[in-house]
């Protein structure tokens, strides 16, 4: 199963390491939950969960202190004997006692924390959400504009990087080409980011490799963007029915997550970049309430409403 291990996650937090003899990147985290381990202190394990990250905040931290030394030191081991990954002591708070040195002995990481209890363990149930996400990639592009995580598709070449160049150029901003890293956040959210070693970089053929960040500034790029439609790229065929209307929506499925894809089809002389534009504040109309093909629709049966109407009294 995929983790995180303790080294990375007291790196996500800034925390401060009380046990600086023990190797973090050891052990690993596997769930994105916390525990509180109140209950287990007063020697309660039923049910315990171990696999969770374990937060101590002013509640633990004094029940234990007002504990007499050989209790305390007995409910520290019948804790400890547990295979915990970590265990973080919140609002600046240090163990007292053997409590350290029952923790390396069992070779548990012990974290510290100057946040307050409630702010630190709500950031790390949103942050270990997003690390421990299902991941997959994939090849495209994504841009946000406006707003919207734009990702686009296509066969390679067909131009999704020369787009997603112009859309920067517009003042949108890259948050990956070639590869896209698409996590799973929950039933409804897709995430999108790139991989470290081409963060930032666009591939231009006849060109090379060239670095969006350095080129255009920072508030050109964005490190993740929620993924919110789909543009597919493909060569224009004289045959093909295109849609002309969107009245009906059309989707794809990432990590059976559906999302909002339109098919564009190429031909000299498109500003593509100006049509993802379009794209892109259309469909934020839609999630807004607004829907201008409806709205076309609903026009037209008002005015044959009306017309028939005035041939009824004629």
């Amino acid at each position: 199963m995929k983790g995180v291990n303790v080294q990375r996650f007291a790196d996500l937090f800034q925390m401060k390491n009380l046990t600086t003899e023990l190797d973090l990147s050891i052990r690993e985290i596997t769930v994105s939950e916390i525990n509180r381990p109140a209950l287990q202190f007063c020697g309660y394990f039923e049910y315990f969960p171990k696999e969770r990250v374990q937060i101590v905040g002013m509640v633990e931290y004094a029940y234990l202190r007002q504990l007499e030394p050989d209790k305390r030191t007995k409910a520290i081991e019948a804790f400890f004997s547990y295979d915990i990954p970590c265990i973080v002591f919140c609002r600046g708070l240090i163990p007292e006692g053997n409590f350290l040195e029952i923790a390396k002995k069992h070779n548990v990481a012990v974290l510290s924390t100057e946040r307050k209890t409630s702010s630190i363990t709500a950031e790390i149930i949103r942050v270990l959400n997003e690390e421990l996400a299902p991941c997959i990639s994939i090849h495209g592009v994504l841009v946000d504009v406006y707003g919207e995580g734009l990702l686009i598709m296509g066969e390679s070449g067909i131009g999704k990087s020369e787009t997603a160049l112009e859309l920067i150029r517009r003042g949108h901003r890259l948050v990956t080409d070639d590869v896209v890293e698409i996590r799973k956040i929950n039933e409804r959210t897709l995430i999108g980011t790139s991989p470290d070693i081409t963060r930032y970089f666009i591939e231009l053929r006849g060109i090379g490799i060239i670095d969006v960040k350095a080129l255009y500034g920072v508030e050109c790029v964005k490190e993740k963007q929620n993924i919110d439609l789909v543009i597919k790229l493909e060569d224009w065929k004289k045959d093909n029915e295109y849609d002309r209307m969107g009245l009906e929506q059309e989707y794809t499925e990432f990590l059976s997550t559906k999302v909002v894809c339109h098919s564009l089809p190429i031909r000299p002389g498109r500003n593509l970049a100006l049509i993802c534009e379009a794209a892109a504040v259309n469909h934020r109309q839609k999630k807004m309430g607004y829907n201008a093909a409806k709205e076309l629709c609903r026009r037209v049966q008002e005015n044959l409403s009306k017309d028939n109407a005035q041939n009824d009294e004629n």
